[in-house]
């Protein structure tokens, strides 16, 4: 798939995911797809397979925030099979703070699925409003 397609993959996923439906980024992942969150948080760390990434990752985050999650592109930037997304997550915790992260996700797809993703966020704000995910 060229640029123009990858780059339309990752706007379908995140028009689901300013909804607060994942359905579409879980489906289009690879079984060996990689979340890398780059730093030194309880959260940073590379989450290798579609599993881990489901049960390690998302699963902790869902028991911390209030109903679904949302994300919204505002930027979506793309170079063959690289596609940059800015975006600014809309989210309250369960304890009633707010937490909306701004992010800029590097995904990286192979024949329309996605392969990897390094997700660069405020560290900072992660660890002050999320905590611990075995928490």
């Amino acid at each position: 798939m060229g640029t123009a397609e990858n780059k339309d993959v990752i706007a379908r996923i995140f028009a689901g995911l300013e909804i607060g439906d994942g359905r579409l980024l879980f489906e289009s992942m690879a079984d060996d797809f990689r979340w890398i969150i780059p730093g030194t948080t309880k959260w940073s760390r590379t989450y290798a397979g579609k599993e881990a990434v489901a049960n390690e990752l998302m699963r902790p985050l869902r028991r911390k925030i209030e109903g679904a999650i949302k994300t919204r592109a505002t930027r979506i930037i793309a170079d063959d099979d690289l596609v940059a997304v800015e975006a600014r997550g809309e989210n309250v915790t369960k304890a009633g703070e707010p937490y909306c992260n701004t992010y800029c996700f590097v995904f990286r797809l192979e024949g329309g699925k996605l392969k990897e993703v390094t997700e660069y966020q405020d560290t900072e704000l992660a660890t002050r409003v999320l905590g611990d995910p075995r928490e």
